[in-house]
């Protein structure tokens, strides 16, 4: 009867850490959503991207386990994803990042944002200032990136995250983890 017990509690815990380090239902919706518009495919595999302890610790913002994304359509290599939190005046916003094969990205999406004000950030005419942009791009607030009334906090912080990240490839391209 112990056995029972503990063999459920095991499987229990299991669970609870494998589906700890996948994304969210909803994000992965979203996230699906853009992929299949973007790159124009029905079906695609999303496979993970490990990063060695030896690798994040070079970077200057560290990647989780779960936030970067190999796209493949029939074992090819069509893109990556990158999906993240920002922080906004009082709480934070989920966001992702769409790179095609080359590391150039193709698409910025706000995923959920949870804020009364700001959410200008989530226009596709402001977010498109983000595209073309490759791993060697430094970005800055006013000047590459327009400023929104309102939505101050929340678009510096989406421009230092994608700096952040267009920071990350180029430590992650030289070290030839993509």
């Amino acid at each position: 009867m112990n056995l029972k017990k503990y063999s459920f509690l095991l499987i229990i815990v299991l669970s609870t850490l494998l589906y700890s380090y996948t994304l969210p239902n909803k994000i992965l919706k979203k996230v699906n959503k853009e992929i299949k518009s973007i790159f124009e495919v029905k079906e695609f595999n999303l496979k993970a991207i490990k990063i060695a302890d030896s690798i994040n610790n070079k970077m200057r913002f560290k990647i989780g386990a779960d936030n970067l994304f190999k796209i493949e359509n029939n074992n090819t290599l069509i893109g990556y994803a990158y999906v993240d939190k920002a922080a906004s005046k009082t709480d934070e916003f989920d966001y992702l990042i769409l790179l095609d094969t080359n590391l150039i990205i193709v698409k910025t999406k706000v995923l959920i944002y949870r804020e009364d004000y700001g959410g200008e950030i989530g226009s596709k005419r402001w977010l498109k200032q983000f595209i073309g942009k490759k791993p060697a791009d430094q970005l800055k607030y006013q000047q590459d990136v327009i400023a929104i009334s309102g939505a101050t906090i929340s678009a510096i912080s989406m421009t230092n995250a994608v700096n952040q990240f267009l920071q990350n490839l180029e430590t992650l391209t030289f070290n030839k983890v993509l």
